[in-house]
């Protein structure tokens, strides 16, 4: 099956990283977001999405978590209806939705990294997504014509990775569903999209677990692990996170993930510049029950943002009514038994000293 054809090549490279960032420090588009900001904004104002995003009502929901609360009624209404998911680890269908059977203008570009040592990899097309949740939403697509379902690869992780370094806006994430954690296409895909304000997790205390493989521990509700890395560990960081998710796909466990410009891991609190320092990335890794055919909540999905702190919500009563105790009980509904988190903990802890 072919994949559409290409148009923009955004060639980089690790020259390309920005690595002094701060939250609180301006700082000029970089290649990268000039690339899909003015992509994203020309395919918007050329009528390809199903919806007109416009400013989004938000507010923060009082309380220590700080949640981030969005009012999207279009995207829970008008958002192609998710796939019939039966299992984490799904044979891709041809015949259902994929990315080879979307308009060739919805491709803003194709993602190529100019290495040194001149290694073939994985072509990645970036394209929008015509249901959006916030401004510049994408998704990264590799290689469509190779069919892979929706299970990570080092490649697209450390393209995620990458993406969210060649961007100067602290606010530009990256995020992952797994199948049975609310990902509504088996053609393997992350999503990308801007975020202009500040969330907990970008400075959140963890415990080390694997400090060598970049590996730790969220404190914070709710419950999973962490990865950290600068871009000088990019592709070690890459390998040790896809260890994890393969055990958790053998394993039959469904997670999010999601990327974001972080301070350095601390189990206390640091000093306010360590804690402003966006120098590295961290990347949030959720096991959680999976949601075969489950009926979705009339609030919001539990997915790769809403785990983040980042709710989009589908109506204006519970965005508007929502509290900081809703928000966890609806979360917790979705998150592993303690026990359960303990003994996973346990078992990837070792597996990661033993790589």
């Amino acid at each position: 099956m072919e994949g559409p054809t290409m148009s923009l090549q955004f060639v980089y490279s690790d020259q390309d990283f920005v690595e002094d960032l701060c939250r609180g420090m301006a700082s000029k588009p970089s290649k990268f977001d000039t690339t899909i900001r003015t992509g994203w904004t020309d395919r918007m104002d050329r009528g390809l999405f199903r919806y007109n995003l416009g400013d989004l009502q938000t507010r923060i929901l009082p309380g220590p978590l700080s949640y981030l609360a969005q009012l999207n009624v279009q995207r829970g209404t008008q958002r192609r209806k998710p796939q019939e998911i039966l299992r984490i680890q799904q044979e891709f269908d041809a015949k259902q939705f994929n990315f080879n059977k979307i308009s060739p203008e919805e491709i803003i570009c194709e993602m190529i990294k100019d290495s040194e040592g001149g290694e073939e990899s994985c072509r990645m097309v970036v394209l929008v997504n015509v249901s959006p949740l916030e401004f510049g939403h994408c998704l990264f697509v590799p290689d469509p014509s190779r069919c892979f379902p929706q299970i990570l690869t080092k490649f697209i992780i450390q393209v995620g990775i990458e993406s969210v370094l060649l961007s100067s806006d602290p606010g530009y994430r990256v995020g992952f569903n797994s199948l049975g954690a609310f990902a509504s296409v088996n053609h393997l895909h992350m999503h990308g999209y801007y975020l202009d304000h500040e969330l907990k997790i970008e400075s959140a205390p963890v415990k080390p677990l694997v400090p060598g493989q970049g590996f730790y521990r969220l404190l914070d509700f709710p419950g999973g692990f962490m990865f950290y890395t600068e871009s000088e560990s990019v592709e070690k960081i890459s390998r040790a996170i896809c260890k994890v998710t393969d055990r958790l796909v053998a394993g039959n466990i469904a997670h999010n993930l999601y990327m974001t410009r972080g301070c350095p891991p601390c189990d206390h609190i640091q000093n306010e510049e360590d804690r402003l320092s966006r120098r590295g990335v961290r990347i949030a890794v959720w096991p959680r029950l999976s949601s075969f055919g489950a009926k979705e909540e009339s609030a919001f999905n539990v997915a790769l943002c809403e785990l983040a702190g980042h709710l989009p919500f589908k109506n204006k009563k519970d965005y508007e009514q929502a509290t900081e105790k809703d928000v966890i009980d609806i979360t917790q509904r979705y998150l592993l038994p303690d026990a359960e988190f303990q003994t996973l903990e346990e078992e990837l802890t070792g597996h990661l000293m033993d790589s």
